[in-house]
């Protein structure tokens, strides 16, 4: 518990610093905007209708578009445009931050009385002169309420920045998800709201002295934000140790945490100041090791085979793992230090006894099976390449086919919910919930095995390279499914930097 809401106040700084800006730069684009819509009701109508619409986008999928325009803009522009991380997460945000403010500004605007213009016009007040005097002292309580609105809008979906790479209160949540570790999740939950809270509250103090006409009150609580801003940023004036601190990218399942844990442990050993960038997606966290957002991670030879180099045939694990290594530093810089000796495949899984009772033991076996039964899939395989390579070669027609982030698409196996599981192959859950892998005879799937994967700019330096290269074709499979056990069981569960030193021991290396 106390390990957990340690890491609180770090994260809970960035995620301040990230919801902060992105409030400032909302109202610097909704203030004008909503002049405008009060103004010209036909231009009005446009600005309210795109800012409602931004609002039907879900706040994840709005940060995830944000990767590939950035992408697009940088080849556009051509010049690298940062598409992970603070940008792309303070412009979705601003965005989402958009309509309370308009909508509250033009409101309060429609509100005021007209016998109060009227007379404003009738004593030779200029447009500017009405503004100020008149038209904005009146509506600026309801447009703090729209800005209070936004705030918590926005401190909320800044959780979910995690997945485009920014560290905040999300990187809690989402590791605790994935691991079971619900201490995590209310430590990341509780600093959530309570700085959702806080904001409020001191909004609401500059809400209500604008109501009163407390200039010197509303002005002191904007500058307590600005304080707490400025505070928050605090660790970006500092140097940040050049060339001798890193970032471990890793995924978002238990078996990507303990790996990073397990590379950030080697790396500081030999010196490097480490942080880590967790729960990224497939696509976002090669991009970010070929930008050089993160220095190294973890990745499965088949995915980056099917996804980033749409490939469609399946050569041996050899062929393709070398393939690979000269597409990734030929198109994109990015040296393929080695494979760490084990492959975690997609695999098909039932529960034991219901397998032997339908008699299925492979693919071909469930094609028959299969308009009765419900698959559980994790979050990324039904829109994968893989799930359409393994259709065309097995005509599989499920019944239902339900995503799952990974820990619960187990539970839901365990449960009834779902009777066939895309699983992993080095997962430990396999063995000790006796599940049974059905068998790939047409060999549709192909090879995983896992990659270390090093940045452009980290290709020369050796003594990064030296502190990683033990882990390479060091790691049996078994070995890993225990590691990853230890991770996801429910009794005597531990935390992934334990099980990243239980492996580190295992496999005859130190962890510190």
């Amino acid at each position: 518990m106390n390990a957990a809401f340690a890491r609180v106040p770090a994260l809970a700084a960035q995620h301040l610093l990230l919801g902060l800006a992105a409030l400032l730069l909302a109202l610097a684009l909704a203030l004008p905007l909503g002049l405008l819509a009060a103004r010209r009701r036909h231009l009005g109508a446009a600005v309210l209708g795109f800012a409602s619409l931004v609002q039907t986008i879900p706040s994840l999928a709005l940060l995830a578009l944000f990767y590939p325009a950035l992408l697009w803009l940088g080849a556009l522009l051509g010049r690298a445009v940062p598409a992970l991380g603070f940008l792309p997460a303070l412009l979705a945000l601003t965005l989402y931050a958009l309509l309370p403010i308009v909508r509250n500004l033009v409101t309060g605007l429609a509100g005021i009385d007209r016998a109060l213009l009227t007379a404003a016009d009738g004593i030779g007040m200029t447009a500017g002169q009405k503004l100020r005097w008149v038209e904005a002292p009146l509506v600026l309580p309801v447009a703090m309420a729209g800005v209070r609105t936004a705030a918590v809008w926005t401190i909320g979906a800044a959780t979910l920045s995690t997945t485009v790479g920014q560290p905040s209160l999300g990187d809690l949540i989402f590791a605790g998800l994935q691991t079971q570790a619900w201490t995590l999740v209310l430590a990341g939950c509780v600093g959530a709201a309570a700085l959702a809270l806080a904001v409020d509250a001191v909004l609401g103090i500059a809400e209500r002295a604008a109501g009163r006409r407390q200039w010197r009150r509303m002005a002191a609580a904007l500058a307590l934000l600005v304080a707490a801003g400025a505070a928050a940023s605090a660790p970006l004036w500092h140097s940040d140790g050049g060339e001798r601190s890193v970032v471990v990218g890793a995924k978002n399942f238990s078996e990507q945490y303990i790996l990073a844990r397990l590379i950030g442990a080697r790396l500081e050993r030999a010196g490097y100041r480490v942080s880590y960038r967790d729960g990224l997606g497939s696509a976002v966290a090669f991009g970010a090791v070929a930008s050089g957002a993160i220095d190294v991670y973890v990745d499965y030879a088949g995915t980056l085979w099917t996804g980033a180099m749409a490939r469609r045939e399946t050569p041996s694990r050899a062929r393709l793992v070398a393939e690979l290594a000269r597409w990734t530093e030929t198109s994109r810089g990015v040296t393929l230090l080695g494979s760490l000796g084990f492959e975690n495949a997609y695999a098909f899984a039932m529960r034991g006894d219901d397998a032997r009772a339908r008699g299925i033991a492979t693919l071909d076996d469930l094609v028959a099976a299969a308009p009765g039964l419900r698959l559980g899939a994790d979050l990324e395989f039904l829109d994968r390449p893989e799930w359409t390579a393994i259709r065309s070669a097995y005509p599989l027609r499920f019944a239902a086919a339900t995503p799952y982030s990974p820990t619960f698409m187990y539970r839901a196996l365990a449960s009834g919910r779902a009777d066939v599981i895309s699983a992993f192959s080095s997962d430990g859950r396999i063995a000790a919930e006796r599940l049974t892998v059905l068998g790939d005879p047409r060999g549709a799937i192909p090879s995983y095995d896992a990659v270390l994967l090093v940045a452009p700019a980290r290709r020369d330096d050796a003594r990064f390279r030296a502190a990683l290269a033990p882990l390479v074709g060091r790691i049996p499979v078994a070995t890993m499914r225990r590691a990853n056990y230890l991770v996801d069981r429910d009794a005597d569960k531990r935390s992934p930097e334990q099980a990243a030193a239980w492996l580190a021991a295992a496999v005859g290396l130190s962890a510190r």
